[in-house]
């Protein structure tokens, strides 16, 4: 462990297109590096080699993107895109281009375990559900194998996809975190979607209602915050992704998804962890705030680090007033996490949910299903 002192830190926010980003993050990771820290690398480069080559940029095709530099360097940034003549885009575009081109080839890459993504927010009506099922089928889609869990007692998941909730009478994920299904396997309670473009690749665990009584079940289960990656352990060679649409709670069933989600030893950093939905509204800070707390904490508790992937900004309509631009645009300021994606109110993922459809499958051309693909990249870079 390093004793040096840390190094004072101040924002940058510009802009990357997401193909770029992704890029950084898989090169990032083969060397063992936090995202901030390939960044740093990059612009300290860029910043010592004038004359880079422009690089194309398509104003249609970059994402909000930040990071912290060491206190300094981002004026120093901006004062070299300004003296070089480009854009801050522009100039973060071709620092990054250049490091990766850089790079020596990496070393033979770990085998990583499953990918393990936790989609929460104890805020009703920020786009868990969604955000949740639209990221499985994307990653289906692309041909991973997905377990898909309905961690959310309500089921509005399950009956989304034209599913039957789990019988409150019946084994359940529950009885399996708490050791009440001896002699029963996890794989009895999964079912398949029917639509080809998944290719039999996208799982379902159910709902059930039971899942009310998680947090006074679990205060009588010994090591309660391991319950979830008990149940899991012997089904996870099964798949390469599992994605969980959390609960509208915080406490101890939160709990331990969360830590299931957290980075196992030899795991990446930044690969499996946190994808927070969030609305352009002030009680939306407010309940992210306190999400954060409890995650903060939880890594502390159980000695735990937990990565968060991002934030998605959610049914964005700017027609709602300055109000709503002022908490977007507030939004879009935040680093550690930053917004991925910013995703406009349309009526696609209604439609599709009244139909018991999934939605790449109800609307695979629309603006949302796209988008649903593009986060699908960004989390299994």
């Amino acid at each position: 462990m390093s004793t040096s002192a840390p190094v004072e830190r101040e924002k940058l926010i510009t802009a990357m297109a997401p193909e770029l980003r992704r890029q950084l993050k898989i090169r990032a990771s083969e060397r063992d590096l936090a995202l901030q820290e390939a960044a740093e690398q990059a612009i300290r480069d860029w910043l010592a080699a004038p004359g880079h080559r422009p690089v194309e940029i398509k104003p249609d095709m970059h994402r909000p993107w930040g990071t912290y530099l060491p206190v300094g360097m981002p004026t120093a940034f901006k004062d070299a895109c300004n003296e070089r003549g480009v854009t801050y885009i522009q100039g973060l575009a071709q620092a990054v281009s250049c490091w990766i081109e850089g790079l020596t080839p990496a070393t033979a890459a770990i085998r990583q375990p499953v990918l393990r993504v936790m989609v929460c927010n104890q805020k009703g009506g920020v786009g868990k559900t969604f955000l949740s099922g639209g990221l499985a089928q994307g990653l289906a889609e692309m041909g991973l194998r997905v377990l898909l869990v309905d961690y959310d007692p309500q089921g509005h998941l399950t009956q989304g996809m034209g599913l039957e909730l789990i019988d409150e009478d019946d084994i359940s994920l529950l009885d399996h975190m708490t050791g009440q299904a001896k002699g029963h396997d996890l794989r009895e309670l999964l079912v398949t979607l029917p639509q080809s473009r998944f290719g039999g690749r996208l799982d379902v665990l159910p709902a059930c209602i039971d899942a009310y009584l998680a947090d006074a079940l679990l205060g009588q289960v010994r090591v309660s915050h391991t319950s979830v990656e008990r149940a899991l352990a012997p089904i996870e060679v099964d798949y390469d992704a599992v994605v969980f649409d959390g609960p509208p709670s915080l406490g101890m069933a939160l709990d331990a998804a969360l830590y299931y989600c957290r980075r196992r030893e030899v795991e990446r950093a930044q690969r499996s962890g946190v994808l927070i939905p969030v609305n352009a509204d002030i009680y939306s800070y407010n309940a992210y705030k306190m999400l954060r707390r409890q995650i903060d904490d939880l890594a502390v508790d159980a000695d735990a680090d937990i990565d968060y992937l991002g934030l998605v900004l959610n049914e964005y309509d700017s027609r709602q007033g300055q109000v709503v631009q002022r908490s977007h645009n507030s939004w879009l300021e935040f680093v550690d996490p930053g917004v991925l994606v910013v995703i406009k109110a349309l009526k696609e993922p209604k439609e599709a949910a009244a139909a018991k459809t999934p939605l790449l499958e109800y609307a695979p051309s629309s603006e949302h299903a796209t988008v649903m693909r593009e986060i699908a990249k960004e989390v299994a870079a």
